[in-house]
């Protein structure tokens, strides 16, 4: 979700809100008598014959057509504004100019970067992706390793993997983020001496 979605949310909102408690103090007030003290022109009762006229006139079916298509649509787009984008695309890279840019599918370095904790023994799979995430992109390293690994050997093959993908990306906006699963059982034989 953009900025700017999270920004008219929040306007949307505010107004939204303001209009209910004006409206809702407006009822009560009318209901328990006090409005006239508060606008001299308050009705007593409501007159609905106004809208009435209005439900007979022959335009007034496409007008209510017109709103219900552009509400739709408004609605649609609301929805797929506030849908979760977090892929990063291809990233450019140092050394990109006005006469052309390097980039790199940071998804699959950071895959690269996985694929060398994996070598890592006691570990059993590790997988990575890259998303953006409040502004930042994250490297993220998913890590099963065996109950008898040794963390200490697994926390420096991430490090070093951490330390690659940042040199080969080449930028200070990437974080690395593990998370380290510890599997259920042990695999016959991967006991670490």
């Amino acid at each position: 979700m953009s900025r700017g979605v999270i920004g008219w949310d929040r306007v949307a909102a505010f107004l939204l809100g303001l209009v209910l408690l004006a409206g809702g103090l407006a009822v009560v007030a009318w209901w328990a008598g006090y409005l006239d003290d508060l606008w001299s022109a308050a009705p007593d009762a409501l007159d609905t014959s106004a809208a009435a006229d209005l439900a007979e006139q022959a335009w007034w079916p496409w007008a209510l057509g017109a709103l219900g298509v552009a509400l739709v649509v408004f609605g649609l787009w609301w929805l797929l504004a506030h849908i979760p984008r977090r892929s990063t695309g291809p990233l450019r890279l140092r050394g990109s100019g006005s006469a052309g840019a390097l980039t790199i599918d940071g998804g699959r370095a950071t895959q690269a970067a996985a694929d060398a904790v994996a070598g890592t023994p006691g570990v059993r799979a590790a997988s990575g992706s890259l998303s953006r995430d409040r502004g930042e992109l994250v490297a993220g390293l998913r890590i099963t390793i065996d109950p008898t690994a040794d963390l200490e050997e697994v926390a420096s093959a991430v490090e070093a993997a951490s330390a690659d993908l940042h040199q080969v990306l080449g930028r200070d906006d990437v974080r690395c983020r593990a998370q380290v699963l510890v599997a259920p059982n042990a695999r016959p034989g991967s006991k670490v001496s």
